[in-house]
Parts: C-alpha cells; structure tokens; sequence
C-alpha cells in the first residue's frame, strides 16, 4: 500500500483571536476501506445517519478499480485494449476517464500520455499490488502515443488505432474520488482523502477551513508545507510512491523518453475535481519546475512543484503576500524665495 502524499490536518488548531473560545466540535462520521493500492477514508460533517451515503461513496473505488485497472484480466480497460481496431462500446466512467487523459495529453502535447501502459510493464510495473500476480503486455513500448486513441463521443465508443496498453493511474483515483464526493453533496462538511490524494468541502467538525499538509518528498515522517483549503481537491505526484526493483527508476515517465523524469521530487496540485488535480500533478512532474508551472498557470488551478535538494516552486495564489510598501515620508514644501531687488 501506498504512503499518503498529504493528510488531512482538519484537528489541527489555528489562530484565533486572543481569549477566543474555540468552535465546539460538530459530530462526525468516518469510514474506511483498502481500494486501489490505497487506504480510502471519508470523513463526513454534522450528520447523524450519514452511513448509506458513505457505503455509496466508498463503493465507487471499487467500481471505478474494476472498470480501469491495467492489472485485472476482467476490467473493462484489459477487454478494451485486446480489441484493436475497432470502436468498442465504453461505460460512462471509462469513457469520461480516457477522455480527460486523452484531453490532457493534448494540452500538454504528450509530456502526459495514457498509452505508456507497456512501457511501464516493460520497467517492471506490471504486478498487481493484492495478489502480486504478473501480467506482462505484448504490445511494443513507446510504439504508440495519444493520438492512436479515437473517441466518438455520440456513440460512446473507443478505437483503438494500434496495439497498445492504456494507463488511467494518473486519473482513475481522481475520478473515483469525484464521484465518491457527489455522494456526500448533502451535508455540510467533508473530506475523502485516497492516500493523501483528497477532495473537501465545507467545513471541518471544529468548524474551520481544511487544512492539508503536503508530505516532504525525500523525508516521510515531516511535511513540505501545509495548505489551506476551502474547498476543492488536493493531488500528488511524487518519485518515491513507486520504484523499479533495483532503485533506479520510479513509475512517473515522461512518455516522450520512455525514462523517469527526474526534475522534481514532487508536484501538488490544488484545483475544483480530483481527476482534474490528480491528472495536472502528473503531466507538472513531467514538465518540470518551469513548464510545469507554466502549465498550472494556464490552467487556473494551484501548486506546489518540489524539486530533489527540496526547493519549492508555488503557483502565485499560494505565494504570501509581500510586505507593505514604508510609508513615504512626506516632501517638505519648497521655501519661495523673493527675488533680489
């Protein structure tokens, strides 16, 4: 399983005025359930029977796991990439998440590409993190890209052009997140936090903003930062998540290459959905510090890039605010001096 990129700090104090009691604690529920190679956690807000709906919002790790998995012969992605060729009829949620990559890739013209399945099995990334089981691909690395995907939106079908291996890691989660938190629009606070990928809104049981503290990438028991969040969702990339066996290498490959990118140690997004600050973390680590930021800017969301001697790089929303300019001092008024006589 995988160690949380963030976390949650909602129980964590913050400044109040001097003498001010602190906000009574509101009650709150909290489930919790292994999906996707990670432990998912919901917390919800101010509600007394608010069990069916998180039942409901943790079900969809599992559905949206069973549809986009690379790892599981069953899923609909494995079925979807053994038929090359010819427009295969896709579910809403395969459909919506190879349109968002397939769109990202776009924008970043290939720094983000969703074909790099086989190139990841190639480097070893190809073993189901419950059973273990190996599942190695036929198709050729680095052979195809994102423009080897056609999409009919009308009839909701996929093509696929060429023998390739679809990879939605980068927004499976995000999306699966998305529609966990649709179920918890009712009440008045929540947070679902996927191993420190996570999505809030409202308030926290003591009635303040969230507050989400971002893991450092080289020392996992200290944090980078701490972001305040009002609402919205929270992401990480970061190289130490997943390695190659020796070391060497993680799973974050810049798709143009077919090698690591190696630029920065992690990348934060904040931005409306998950899928959409799962995605952007991604394609910025890819990009690196400077194309990467560009590419948040461009975009209008929030981050943090991070890179290895743990330099940050923050998007201008989450920069502090310069200091007040001094005062300037007044000029004194000129002295008329009468002419000679």
């Amino acid at each position: 399983m995988r160690t949380p990129a963030a976390v949650s700090l909602a129980a964590e104090p913050l400044a109040a005025p001097p003498g001010a009691p602190p906000p009574p604690a509101r009650p709150a529920a909290v489930a919790a359930a292994v999906a996707m190679d990670t432990l998912v956690s919901i917390e919800v807000v101010g509600a007394a029977a608010a069990g069916p709906a998180v039942a409901r919002a943790l079900g969809w790790f599992g559905r949206v796991e069973d549809v986009c998995s690379r790892f599981d012969p069953g899923s609909e992605l494995r079925r979807l990439c053994a038929r090359v060729g010819e427009p295969v009829p896709a579910s809403p949620v395969l459909f919506e998440a190879v349109r968002f990559a397939l769109a990202l890739a776009a924008r970043t013209r290939g720094a983000f590409d969703p074909t790099v399945g086989a190139a990841l099995a190639a480097r070893g990334f190809d073993r189901h993190y419950a059973t273990g089981e190996r599942f190695p691909v036929a198709a050729p690395a680095g052979a195809a890209t994102y423009r080897d995907v056609r999409l009919d939106a009308a009839r909701r079908t996929i093509t696929l052009r060429r023998p390739l291996v679809l990879d939605l890691g980068a927004v499976a989660k995000g999306l699966a997140i998305d529609l966990a938190a649709r179920e918890l629009g009712a009440f008045d606070g929540f947070c679902v936090d996927a191993g420190g990928d996570l999505l809030v809104a409202g308030r926290t049981a003591q009635g303040r903003p969230w507050r989400v503290g971002v893991r450092h990438p080289r020392d996992g028991r200290a944090l980078a930062c701490a972001l305040d969040v009002g609402a919205g969702a929270v992401c990480t990339s970061g190289d130490y998540e997943r390695r190659t066996p020796d070391g060497a290498q993680h799973h974050l490959l810049d798709p143009r290459t077919g090698a690591s990118a190696g630029a920065l140690a992690s990348a934060t997004v904040i931005a409306p959905t998950a899928m959409a600050a799962d995605g952007l973390a991604t394609a910025a680590f890819v990009l690196g510090p400077e194309r990467g930021l560009r590419l948040l800017h461009r975009e209008g969301v929030e981050g943090v890039l991070i890179d290895p001697t743990g330099g940050q790089r923050l998007t201008d929303g989450l920069r502090p605010p310069p200091a007040p300019a001094a005062p300037a001092l007044p000029t004194p008024a000129r002295r008329r001096i009468a002419p000679c006589a």
